[in-house]
Order: C-alpha cells, then sequence, then structure tokens
C-alpha cells in the first residue's frame, strides 16, 4: 500500500496597508534575519516561484541591477522562495558565473512557509507549492506602505518598483500625493480642500496650477 504524503494547506491571509508588517525570523543566504534587523531603513521584501527558473532568474539579474539605486535611497531588497538554503546558494552562484552579476542582497529559504503564509505570497489559484511574485515596501517604521502582486508567468518591471519609492519617499517628506506617471522632478499634488472656503481660496492660489478647486498641482 502506498502512502501519498500531502503538501500542507497553506492559505492567503493579506497583510494591510498602513499596519505594521507582519514580523519574522528566518534563515537566508546572509544567515538568520528578522523584520527588526530592518528597522530604520525602507525594506523591499519580495517573492519568487522557485529558484533556477527562466523568469525568476532575469528577475533576480534586474534587482542585483537596482540595488545600488535602492540603497541611495535608504532602501535594502530582501528575497524569498519556497526553497533550500542550499538551493539559494548554488543558485546566486550560478547566476554570477553564468551571467556575471553578483547577487548582492539576501534571500529567504522559507521551506516551512511561515513568511509566505504571513505576507499571503502563497496563491492557490496558481500554484499551492510556490510564491507568486510579490513585492511589499515597508517603510523605516516597519508599516506596510505598499504590495503589488504578479502573476507566475510575468516578469517584474524594476523602474516602477524604484519610482514607487520615490514617490512613497516624496510624499512622506513633503505631505504630498503623486499623480499617474510621476516621476522626481514632476508636479505634485495637494490635498484637495476640506470645507467650500478652502475651495474659493484654492482657485486664485499663487503656485499652483489648478484644472479645478479639488485638483491642484505644485513644483517642490
Amino acid at each position: 500500500m502506498t502512502t501519498t504524503i500531502e503538501e500542507p494547506e497553506v492559505r492567503a491571509t493579506l497583510p494591510r496597508l498602513n499596519e505594521p508588517a507582519p514580523a519574522f525570523d528566518a534563515v537566508t543566504t546572509h544567515g538568520a534575519l528578522k523584520l527588526a534587523d530592518f528597522e530604520g531603513s525602507w525594506l523591499i521584501l519580495f517573492s519568487h516561484p522557485a529558484d533556477f527558473t527562466p523568469v525568476c532568474t532575469t528577475e533576480f539579474i534586474a534587482f542585483a541591477e537596482i540595488y545600488p539605486e535602492l540603497q541611495k535611497r535608504g532602501t535594502e531588497l530582501l528575497g524569498l522562495s519556497i526553497d533550500g538554503l542550499s538551493a539559494h546558494i548554488a543558485w546566486v552562484r550560478n547566476i554570477e558565473e553564468k551571467a556575471g552579476v553578483k547577487i548582492q542582497f539576501p534571500i529567504i529559504a522559507d521551506l516551512d512557509r511561515k513568511v509566505a503564509a504571513a505576507y499571503g505570497m502563497v496563491q492557490p489559484g496558481e500554484s499551492t507549492t510556490e510564491a507568486s511574485r510579490c513585492v511589499f515596501v515597508i517603510d523605516p517604521k516597519g508599516i506596510l506602505r505598499a504590495m503589488i502582486y504578479y502573476p507566475l508567468s510575468t516578469g517584474r518591471n524594476m523602474d516602477e518598483i524604484v519610482r514607487l519609492i520615490d514617490a512613497l519617499q516624496t510624499a512622506d517628506e513633503h505631505n504630498v500625493a503623486t499623480p499617474a506617471n510621476w516621476h522626481p522632478g514632476d508636479k505634485v499634488l495637494i490635498g484637495a480642500p476640506r470645507t467650500t472656503e478652502q475651495a474659493e481660496e484654492r482657485v486664485g492660489e499663487k503656485g499652483l496650477e489648478c484644472i479645478d478647486w479639488y485638483l491642484c498641482k505644485k513644483s517642490l
């Protein structure tokens, strides 16, 4: 009689924006790390389906290329997949050998899926054994500020990830919002008036580019 060992079910329980990011202690390619180790800096925690796969390899090369730019912005990278530590180490060495790219950020070996479960990385509709392509942006206070989910078939856009960090940091520093397709140097949005009196004042305010009372831009 053959006994079938079933994979444990991992339910996707999504964390919530603007609440503390789920804490974790994890084994990584840079040793044991926990979320608290990144306190004081921005953190991009991202997951990939599996080591030694085509899309994931192109993504890791691309993440390595933007890593210096992220560090200039006080932002660290932390990868994750449901692979073992030996697989991660072998894959990182293979990328350096074959592509000439050194992966300088740590990768979580999440064999028990604890981190993946806490962040809702496993989406059963796509796969019950692999983490989806997720991106979580955590601020220096440990608050989850942004989440992006991609299907297994689609590699991520690194320009957008850098742009997202720029937008979040600009919004925090200047108490503004950023419009669609915003890039550093573009005009930003100011909050809509909360009273009719403020709306009247807004229309004639100097230094603003207003389409109407509720939609005004300014330069920083």
